[in-house]
C-alpha cells in the first residue's frame, strides 16, 4: 500500500504523471470509464469530490469495483440503484491516504457530469478529477490532505492548472461534495495553492 505522503514530501517526483498520464507513487486500478479529451484540450482544473460506498462506509474496495464496473447488486441495496452506472475519476484518495489512480491524466475520466465552471460546459473535457473517500458529515484525515495536497503540487507542476473547484462548485444545486468538512484552508496551506485558484471560499477563514 502506498504510504500517506507528509507535507514535506508533497514536491516528490513520485507524484509527477509520466509522459503516459500515470503517476508512479498512486496504485493502479484501471477502469474501463474514459475517452479521449478533445483535440489539443488544455488540462486546467481539478476537482475534488467526496466518496463512500456504500453510503458512510469506508475501506470496502467498492469504490474501486464500482468504477470497473465490477459492483455487485446484491451485496448492498444502494448498489442495485448505480451498478449499470458508468462512472470513473482519474485518482481516489482514501482514509489511510492511499493514492489509487483509475485513468490516466492525459484522458478523460467521467466524474464531472453535467457540469459548467465559469462558462465553461463540460468539465471532464478540461479537468482532472480526485475523489477523497468520505462523506458530506465526517471529517477527512490528516493523511488524506497531505496525499490530496501532493498530488495537486504535482498536477500543477506537471499541467497548466487554473483552478481548484469543487463537485458543488461546478455543478450546483446537484451536488455537494466534497461537503462542508472539506477544510479549503488547510488543503491550500500544505499544497501551496494561492486563494486565487480557489472558487470556493469558507466564510469562516
Amino acid at each position: 500500500m502506498t504510504a500517506p505522503a507528509s507535507s514535506s514530501s508533497s514536491s516528490s517526483s513520485s507524484f509527477l504523471p509520466g509522459a503516459d498520464g500515470w503517476v508512479p507513487a498512486a496504485r493502479r486500478v484501471p477502469s474501463p470509464n474514459f475517452d479521449a479529451r478533445p483535440d489539443g484540450m488544455p488540462v486546467d482544473l481539478v476537482v475534488l469530490h467526496n466518496i463512500s460506498l456504500p453510503p458512510g462506509q469506508f475501506g470496502s474496495g467498492d469504490i474501486e469495483a464500482f468504477f470497473q464496473n465490477r459492483l455487485d447488486p446484491d451485496k448492498h441495496p444502494f448498489f442495485a440503484t448505480i451498478h449499470q452506472i458508468q462512472v470513473s475519476a482519474h485518482f481516489l484518495v482514501t482514509r489511510s491516504g492511499e493514492l489509487v489512480q483509475f485513468v490516466p491524466c492525459t484522458q478523460r475520466a467521467w466524474h464531472a457530469g453535467q457540469s459548467e465552471f465559469f462558462g465553461r460546459a463540460r468539465c471532464n473535457d478540461f479537468s482532472i478529477g480526485i475523489e477523497i473517500e468520505g462523506t458530506d458529515d465526517v471529517p477527512f484525515t490528516a493523511a488524506q490532505y497531505n496525499t490530496t495536497a501532493a498530488l495537486v503540487r504535482a498536477l500543477r507542476a506537471a499541467y497548466p492548472v487554473q483552478a481548484i473547484a469543487g463537485h458543488s462548485d461546478i455543478a450546483p444545486g446537484r451536488k455537494t461534495d466534497p461537503g462542508p468538512h472539506f477544510d479549503w484552508n488547510r488543503f491550500a496551506r500544505l499544497a501551496g495553492v494561492a486563494p486565487n485558484l480557489l472558487p470556493y471560499r469558507p466564510s469562516h477563514d
